[in-house]
């Protein structure tokens, strides 16, 4: 199919599912991206092959920088703000010749697991429940829809606990979150610097794959970028490992501490058929524990909260954010009104919390706790993976006989609520939608949350209402391929 063609059919999409308000208004450019595709139709490349992505239409969430373009996570405070420069992820995807779309809705500033939080409105599923608008996740919910619905060939979304993998598993598309430190963070507007990745939604895990690979690679601008040296390192322990996932059985955990009392039971029916499918495949599979696993959504709703209240200290009105009146007010006064009127209830919430666990009374019973749980759960990954953990210079004691290449677990404990559901939840149990994607997020590890089909006879789920549930592949540090060859497996199952 030609560039424009294709081009042609997102934009058509775009207007056809503009009431799911997946992206924010007038950022999507049509003219711009029409006259691009006809410039790559007319192209010739001599001498060399042309990326996969040439002539492809990208989204970007609206938390990564783009030049000259809005920029607004989707907060009143940074209403017409638009970025000097682009972000290290965008530089790469112009550079393998793709196209941008548009700038994708989301939670204010990455606050949020249904994409509801945002001032142009809340993200709709495309699905829905005897009529309801069904929740598309969060935060990078409007990518998901976007992908979802054909509006464009693949998005950008940014997973803190879960945010692109929750959007994944809601919408029926692949969700991948990378291991920390492969994709550059220049340019992405910060929520907790020590969890926030560059992810990637599409519809099928090989196009993930062919936009993780141009994204990925260090960034001397980014100080949390891993270095050449380390990605070296890291290819060699894979080298040397001595299997190859082609042809060969894997070893896939099953983590026990994920089988919730929460979980539903048609989730828990299509992960127990996927662990049965891969076992029929010649794979062994093994049951595994990560104790530490049901401390983590209590330590990262402690970290995150005061990594942001940080992060968010900026908006002040004076060096970024719009100021909230031409009065004259005395600093504090000036602060306290610009980021009063200027950030949302669950962003103002989110730095409370995190200002007060950073306070000198609750410093040591909470943030210095938090990160000492944060430990164990590495720890606790690093046990049952076969493979060294790259960054560790510890060596762990357990049985080979008794680790594992990847682990096997849902993305979501149910399926999608209503978003009318969600004005009658309270903020804990919003919160713990993202109990089994946050565990990753902590580690740092690579994930990726595959739409799984539904038996619908045997479930007795409306197909309106929800088409498929996400499983997890979760992998050791910088075992991002092997992920991705998982997910190919996963993928062919399902088609038989």
């Amino acid at each position: 199919m030609s560039s424009l063609r294709h081009v042609e059919q997102c934009i058509a999409n775009q207007q056809a599912f503009k009431a799911l308000n997946a992206f924010i208004p007038q950022t999507t450019g049509h003219g711009c991206a029409l006259e691009a595709a006809r410039r790559i139709d007319q192209a010739t490349i001599p001498n060399q092959k042309a990326s996969p992505l040439r002539g492809r239409l990208i989204a970007v969430k609206d938390n990564i920088c783009t030049l000259g373009g809005p920029t607004t996570c989707g907060s009143k405070i940074l209403k017409g703000f638009r970025s000097p420069f682009n972000a290290h992820v965008v530089n790469r995807l112009e550079d393998a010749g793709a196209i941008l779309t548009g700038k994708t809705n989301l939670d204010e500033f990455g606050m949020g697991s249904h994409s509801t939080h945002s001032i142009f409105g809340a993200v709709h599923n495309f699905r829905a429940e005897d009529g309801k608008p069904l929740s598309a996740g969060g935060s990078s919910g409007g990518s998901a829809v976007a992908v979802a619905t054909d509006q464009c060939w693949a998005a950008l979304g940014t997973d803190t606990g879960g945010s692109v993998r929750l959007p994944a598993t809601y919408t029926g598309v692949v969700g991948f979150k990378p291991s920390y430190g492969l994709v550059s963070r220049y340019g992405v507007i910060a929520y907790a610097n020590s969890l926030d990745t560059v992810g990637v939604l599409a519809s099928k895990s090989t196009i993930a794959k062919q936009v993780f690979d141009q994204i990925r690679g260090p960034d001397n601008r980014d100080p949390t970028s891993i270095s050449s040296g380390t990605l070296q390192r890291i290819d060699k322990l894979i080298t040397a490992r001595d299997y190859q996932a082609d042809g060969q059985s894997l070893r896939i955990g099953v983590p026990s501490e994920y089988n919730i009392a929460e979980l539903e039971p048609i989730v828990r029916a299509t992960w127990l058929k996927a662990i049965q499918s891969l076992e029929g495949k010649g794979h062994l599979v093994l049951p595994v524990s990560l104790p530490a696993t049901k401390l983590a959504l209590s330590a990262y709703y402690v970290i995150a909260p005061a990594e942001a209240s940080s992060n968010l200290a900026k908006y002040d009105g004076v060096r970024y954010g719009n100021p909230a009146s031409e009065n004259e007010f005395p600093g504090n006064v000036l602060y306290a009104t610009t980021r009063g009127e200027g950030l949302g209830d669950e962003v103002r919430k989110r730095i409370l919390l995190g200002a007060y666990s950073l306070s000198a009374s609750a410093l040591d019973n909470y943030f210095l706790q938090a990160q000492r749980v944060r430990r164990l759960v590495q720890q606790d990954f690093d046990h049952v993976f076969a493979l060294q953990n790259p960054l560790s210079s510890q060596h762990t004691q357990a049985s080979e006989a008794s680790r594992v290449d990847i682990l096997l677990t849902p993305t979501a404990p149910s399926l999608p609520p209503t978003l009318a559901s969600l004005a009658n939840r309270s903020s804990v149990d919003t919160y713990r939608d993202d109990v089994l994607t946050v565990p990753a997020s902590l580690a740092g590890l690579p994930a990726m949350s595959v739409p799984i089909p539904i038996d619908f006879e045997k479930a007795g789920v409306d197909p309106i209402a929800a088409g498929s549930i996400g499983l997890q592949i979760i992998a050791q540090y910088g075992d991002d391929d092997l992920v991705f060859r998982v997910a190919e497996v996963l993928e062919q199952i399902n088609q038989h």
